[in-house]
């Protein structure tokens, strides 16, 4: 069966903090715009608006009911917190069902 031209997917990159800021800034400096920056970088257009999204929603400049980084870093703490202390639950649930039966 043919493939019909369908592209290879590529790798998943990762990138610091620093180099996201940067295209954000070329972004939002107006330039260029987001698609073109992403075709110069070899980053995807969708990627790119994301970082612009989430620098918009850091800087408060977006009210469109998404999370801050800071608040994202808070979601995931307190759920890796709670996961914990659940597993932590149900072993002193298992200790406690242990030591009843022993009297």
């Amino acid at each position: 069966m043919e493939t019909m031209g369908r592209k290879k997917p590529r790798p998943r990159r990762s990138f610091t903090p620093e180099f996201k800021a940067e295209i954000v800034g070329l972004c939002q400096r107006g330039d260029r715009s987001i698609g073109q920056v992403a075709k110069d970088f070899d980053l995807t257009e969708t990627g790119v608006r994301e970082w612009v999204k989430q620098a918009e929603r850091d800087a408060g400049t977006r009210a469109d009911g998404g999370l801050t980084s800071d608040e994202r870093a808070e979601l995931a703490r307190l759920r890796r917190e709670n996961r914990r202390l659940s597993e932590d639950v149900e072993i002193l649930k298992r200790a406690t069902a242990f030591f009843a039966s022993m009297s």
